[in-house]
């Protein structure tokens, strides 16, 4: 695919996903440029992260809500059932077992996305001190 020319907006936007520790939303990016550039539509920012996307300079992470990541480097996340949010979690290490499926499969594996669901920290915090209080 031909290298795309970033204006100035599409800079903003990569610039805003690549920074952000939250794996944003479309919605979360486009709040946060508004302020900065008024002409600035939301489908204007899905459309980019999406191509973004297709091009390989983004991670889509896909769920109730479409996430987007800055990091293209294969690693694994957790969704949080409760808030939605999306976080990183520690390496897994590479499994070689994977490797031999794909040779008896007949394949070639080029990437790989992992996506667990669960109770994040503050979530699995804010749980505790109900069950706390209802205990009473």
């Amino acid at each position: 695919m031909p290298e795309q020319r970033f204006s100035r907006q599409r800079e903003r936007i990569y610039q805003v996903v690549r920074d952000s520790g939250e794996h944003p939303t479309a919605e979360m990016v486009y709040q946060q440029l508004k302020p900065e550039l008024p002409r600035l539509s939301l489908g204007t920012v899905y459309r980019n992260l999406r191509q973004m996307a297709g091009e390989g300079r983004l991670t889509e992470i896909q769920g109730p809500v479409v996430r987007f990541d800055g990091c293209t480097a294969p690693h694994t996340h957790l969704r949080c059932l409760r808030c939605g949010g999306v976080f990183d979690l520690e390496a897994i290490p590479y499994d070689r077992a994977l490797d031999d499926l794909a040779a008896r499969q007949g394949v070639r594996v080029l990437g790989h996305a992992l996506l667990f669901t669960g109770i994040c920290s503050a979530c699995a915090d804010k749980e505790n001190i109900q069950e706390t209080d209802q205990s009473l």
